[in-house]
Formats: C-alpha cells, sequence, structure tokens
C-alpha cells in the first residue's frame, strides 16, 4: 500500500442530524423524480429484459474443492454478488438471490436468470460483505436463508445496516460495521488473513423514500497475502477515485459499476464510460471488471447496453468479464471476456 500523503478526501463519514453526507456535495432525486421517469418508462422502447431466456448458468461446486492456483478467483452471480477467494479467505460480495431486488415479491425488477447455485451448496464462507442497504445488494430473503444455514457467518457492512442484518436473523454478535476507512479483518483457512477496508462513495441509502441517507454506503478493499482487489459497489464520479488508487493501490482486480445508469442521476452511478474514466484515474493497473449489470431492469437503457458501451470506451483497458456463475481466475495481465450476454457461451 502506497503511503497515503496529502489525502484529503478519505476520511471519516460526516452527518447532518441522522443522515450521513457524501464525501462531495451531491444531489439526489426527490419523489417528485418518478414523474420524470414514468412517461420515459412507458415511452421508450428498448430492450430493457432480455426477449428470450437466459443460460441456464450453473456454478460447478466442485471446482471449490481446490484452491485457486493464482491465489484469486472470482464466481460472479450476475449484477454486483459474486465469491471472492483471495489468498485463502472466501468472501460473499453483496449476496442477493430474492427472485426481485424490490421490496415486494409480487411487483419490481425481476431477475433475469436464476441464480447458478442454491445458497444450500455454497462452499465455506469467511464472511459475507453488504455495501449498503439497497434492495439489489442486500436481499431480505437470502439474508434470511443464509443466517440460518451459517449461523456462524461473519458480517461485514457499513455503519446503521447490521440493524437491518439483525432484523432479518443475523445474530448481532456475528457482524461487523464500519466507517470509511476503518479496517476489518477476516481469518480463512489454515489462518490466512484478508483485511477489509471501506472507503467512501458517492451514492446514498435507504429502503424506503423515508429513510434516506440514514445508514451509511461505501466502497471496499480487500487485500489479501498476496492480492489487491478494489469493489467500488454504487458509486457516481468524484475525484476521490485517483486518491484511492494512489492510496490503496495497485489493485489487482477493479470492481466497477456499469448498469443502472441515467443522466438523470449521473451523481449516484457511474454507467460504462465513467467506469472507464475512474479506472484510469486510479492508475488503470490490473484488471476491469464491470459489476451491476446483466441482472436486474433498474433503468431506462437496453439490458445489454452497459456492456457493449464499455467495451466500446475500454480501449488500452484490460476488461475481466466472466461468465455468470463459473468460478473464474483472476491472472494478472490476463483479460477475460466471454460475451455470454451474446448469448453464445455455454456452461
Amino acid at each position: 500500500m502506497r503511503h497515503r500523503i496529502g489525502m484529503t478526501m478519505l476520511r471519516r463519514a460526516e452527518k447532518v442530524g441522522r443522515k450521513f453526507l457524501n464525501p462531495v456535495p451531491t444531489a439526489v432525486g426527490g419523489p417528485g423524480m418518478i414523474f420524470k421517469v414514468l412517461p420515459l418508462y412507458f415511452k421508450d422502447r428498448q430492450e430493457r429484459e432480455p426477449q428470450q431466456p437466459l443460460g441456464p448458468f450453473r456454478t460447478d461446486v466442485s471446482v471449490y474443492a481446490t484452491p485457486p492456483a493464482s491465489g484469486l478467483r472470482v464466481t460472479w452471480f450476475g449484477h454486483s454478488a459474486m465469491l471472492v477467494e483471495i489468498d485463502g479467505v472466501r468472501v460473499l460480495v453483496d449476496p442477493v438471490w430474492d427472485e426481485r431486488a424490490s421490496p415486494w415479491t409480487w411487483f419490481g425488477p425481476k431477475r433475469f436468470f436464476a441464480p447458478t447455485l442454491p445458497l444450500e451448496e455454497l462452499p465455506r464462507l469467511d464472511a459475507v460483505l453488504v455495501s449498503h442497504d439497497h434492495f439489489d445488494h442486500l436481499g431480505e430473503a437470502t439474508v434470511r436463508r443464509l443466517a440460518l444455514l451459517r449461523p456462524e457467518l461473519k458480517w461485514v457492512t457499513s455503519l446503521g445496516v447490521g440493524a437491518i442484518l439483525e432484523r432479518f436473523g443475523v445474530q448481532r454478535g456475528q457482524i461487523v460495521e464500519m466507517d470509511w476507512t476503518e479496517t476489518v479483518s477476516v481469518t480463512g483457512d489454515a489462518r490466512a488473513v484478508c483485511e477489509i477496508t471501506s472507503l467512501p462513495a458517492r451514492h446514498f441509502s435507504g429502503r424506503s423514500l423515508w429513510n434516506r441517507f440514514e445508514t451509511l454506503w461505501g466502497s471496499f478493499v480487500l487485500r489479501g497475502a498476496d492480492h489487491t482487489v478494489y469493489y467500488g459497489a454504487d458509486s457516481g464520479w468524484w475525484d476521490g477515485f485517483e486518491e484511492i488508487g494512489a492510496a490503496y493501490g495497485p489493485f489487482d482486480l477493479t470492481m466497477l459499476e456499469i448498469g443502472a445508469f441515467n443522466e438523470m442521476w449521473h451523481t449516484i452511478h457511474l454507467g460504462p464510460d465513467n467506469a472507464a474514466r475512474a479506472f484510469r484515474a486510479m492508475g488503470a493497473s490490473g484488471l476491469l471488471m464491470p459489476v451491476h449489470w446483466g441482472l436486474f431492469d433498474l433503468a431506462l437503457h437496453a439490458w445489454r447496453q452497459p456492456i457493449e458501451r464499455l467495451v466500446e470506451v475500454a480501449e488500452g483497458l484490460t476488461l475481466w468479464v466472466p461468465e455468470p456463475g463459473r468460478p473464474t481466475e483472476v491472472v494478472r495481465g490476463v483479460g477475460v471476456r466471454s460475451e455470454w450476454w451474446k448469448g453464445s457461451c455455454e456452461l
């Protein structure tokens, strides 16, 4: 890790009353935004959901019996859910096995494809990382099931989110909440250790219109013995990306969001163009893995548009785009372009 000299934007979160603040001034649309979005939603005729069934995608769980030869392996389950195996430690990130990213089971954005394996078949886990409380990152049914299946699991999350996890069945003693710049250690196989550090992101929180900003959101660095991964979670562009790269990089794998983007909410979501911009600002070292796409219809763009646009603007960058559900080793300098969204991959 590089020495942090003159860093000014990477600091603890601030609050006004009960509400957390973004690291830079950020306008987030209020209830009136719906009146701007609805006409566009019904007018727009883009293919926001796949017209043909995707997959089926299935995870070969036997792969987990053998540690990754490179020391780093990621299984992407769609959107921002993934299993990160880093130098002997396994961290399940933002797991959403729920049918919908919604407060309701009968209405709201529905999965494009089924989970690639049941929660019951997940391998040994050392921790679950939940970046923030939005429904596409924290699924109630998923949390409740995991809490029953793995009561011993450590849950790492942002300030205030622990109360939600506890309400869904996670024991309070298994939850660690973090402020920005705080670090927690996770122990894995054979005493392997992964340090997880929370860092600022430009986003917001809330599971209704009435409790926005009352829990914290963040991005995260996962540092093992030999590898370092950055998970940007949800964030709009801000100048802090450069400082994150300088202070905590270089990264072997940088995960940045590309989906659910629209100019009306560009301050809180990157989209593909700003994902490439952020990766370059962070030093463009290692591999760029796009996340937050390919599973839910959360915006007005065609469902393939984020990845197709990223490919267009990523000249000179090494992309790492695995097939859903396939445990894929991360090898330094070696990109992955599965092109599963074209319907050509077979699992």
